[in-house]
């Protein structure tokens, strides 16, 4: 049986992303002692009792004594506040990730409160989640063929960054490199934007007087569009603030977007109207087929 990589790995939040995690290097056999940290007593016997920890931890330096890796995956606004607790007691051979989608302000977080010790602090994002929440939520594949992106300090050695990306490799997923502000910057375009429109659509429909004749009538489509306004509110409160600047941005371009359909529709400008929805039906295509190529296997060499 081959030794497990990882003897010690700490959790700070035994939800879908960190319950998942820990679910998927068990399941691999990539960890001995997984210890979870977290706000609710209540979420962390959960988790306890479902196996995705095996110990509940109590007492900061105990908990990371011996550790080799630190996850962080709270929400992004508590990452300064959870680094402060565990700079005095963060030990030289041990490297701390975080799972946060926002990157710049976590960067800026850790270099605060970590100091001298932030080369100890490599900077990841798994891009994988769903709508829900809670120990319950964890599943043991849920990182499997997906992308994580690391966005390394210049303090991180190569070999605590290889630490952190055999991690994520052992969960089943896909690593890819970014700066800190690259990633802040695409990401409130294909993720933080959608969430916010998701949230805004369902909330202007559930103000409305006759919201409950609405929600009566709404489909699959309305279903679809909609999913990810099930996730976090206080998560997605937390990753809107974080990234304001690159999601105002977002914003902005596609309320311009907007106000140019409204400008075809209210023209009567079929063809216009068309044009816009062709094109995007034609960019999404692309991107479903290169989703898809990128997810078939290799064929095998002889």
């Amino acid at each position: 049986m081959t030794t497990p990589a990882l003897n010690k790995v700490v959790i700070f939040g035994v939800g879908l992303i960190g319950g998942s995690f820990a679910r998927a290097l068990k399941h691999a056999g990539a960890v001995t002692t997984v210890v979870g940290m977290g706000r609710s007593p209540a979420s962390m016997a959960r988790a306890l009792e479902l196996g995705i920890i095996d110990e509940i931890g109590g007492d900061m330096a105990q908990a990371l004594h011996g550790a080799d890796l630190v996850l962080l995956a709270a929400p992004v606004a508590q990452t300064g506040a959870i680094l402060a607790s565990i700079a005095p007691h963060l030990q030289p051979g041990t490297i701390v990730t975080d799972a946060g989608s926002t990157k710049s302000d976590v960067v800026a977080a850790a270099r605060a409160a970590l100091g001298g010790k932030v080369g100890q602090f490599v900077p990841g994002h798994p891009i994988a989640g769903r709508e829900t929440n809670g120990p319950d939520a964890a599943i043991i594949d849920l990182y499997q063929g997906k992308k994580v992106v690391l966005t390394p300090l210049a303090e991180n050695a190569a070999d605590d960054v290889e630490r952190v990306a055999a991690a994520w490799r052992a969960c089943g997923a896909i690593l890819h490199t970014l700066s800190p502000e690259e990633h802040d910057k695409v990401f409130a375009a294909v993720s933080h934007l959608p969430h916010l429109l998701a949230f805004a659509l369902v909330d202007d429909i559930a103000n409305k007087a006759h919201a409950g004749l609405l929600f009566q009538y709404a489909a699959s489509g309305f279903r679809d569009f909609t999913r990810i306004a099930g996730s976090s509110p206080e998560m997605w409160r937390d990753i809107s603030l974080a990234n304001q600047p690159a999601l105002l941005h977002e914003l902005d371009a596609y309320l311009a977007q907007l106000t140019t359909l409204r400008a075809h529709l209210a023209a009567n400008d079929g063809a216009a109207i068309e044009g816009v929805y062709a094109n995007a039906q034609h960019a999404r295509q692309q991107w479903i087929e290169a989703i898809e190529t990128a997810e078939i296997p290799p064929a095998p060499t002889r």
